[in-house]
């Protein structure tokens, strides 16, 4: 049986949590702590991906040719971060612009046939990935984690846009 006092004076006992217990930021850091380190493990750096151009090609896989606009705001960026981001992976070949012919002030965010090819292998090696995250959770948990975390983040977008009109 091991003493209290020699774990508390080698700094061996946990920490108390305090007031942290309840704050919904501390949980979401940690787990965003330990969802990045797998991220970068799995894709990162194996891939060469960073986060939202991981997911940018997720969105362009999933739904084809996008407008700059639309991308944007999915992804929560400002048009110079979008544009900096679309400019360096344009010059990697995984996509290009083209101009939208309804609108042709507005352009279209296209997959390349490289960028196609990493995309499949992307999402192919984030499943891997997402089995090693959620393992400690039931199918269901995962659902409503994920539920949870878009109800979250949509809150707060919507927040944001109400303050800027």
């Amino acid at each position: 049986m091991s003493d209290p006092a020699a774990s508390a004076a080698n700094g061996d006992h946990d920490l108390s949590l305090g007031v942290l217990r309840d704050v919904l930021g501390f949980h979401v850091t940690l787990a965003s702590i330990v969802t990045l380190d797998q991220y970068e493990r799995h894709l990162g750096e194996p891939l060469g991906l960073r986060k939202a151009e991981y997911s940018l090609l997720m969105l362009l896989l999933a739904n084809g040719p996008t407008p700059a606009k639309r991308l944007a705001q999915t992804l929560r960026q400002s048009p110079p971060q979008l544009t900096m981001m679309l400019d360096r992976m344009q010059e990697r070949r995984w996509l290009r612009r083209e101009r939208n012919p309804a609108d042709r002030r507005a352009q279209f965010v296209v997959l390349t046939k490289d960028g196609e090819v990493l995309s499949r292998r992307a999402a192919a090696v984030s499943k891997t990935m997402e089995r090693e995250l959620s393992a400690c959770l039931s199918a269901a948990e995962r659902a409503m984690l994920i539920e949870l975390l878009m109800k979250l983040a949509t809150h707060r977008h919507a927040q944001t846009a109400d303050a800027l009109t």
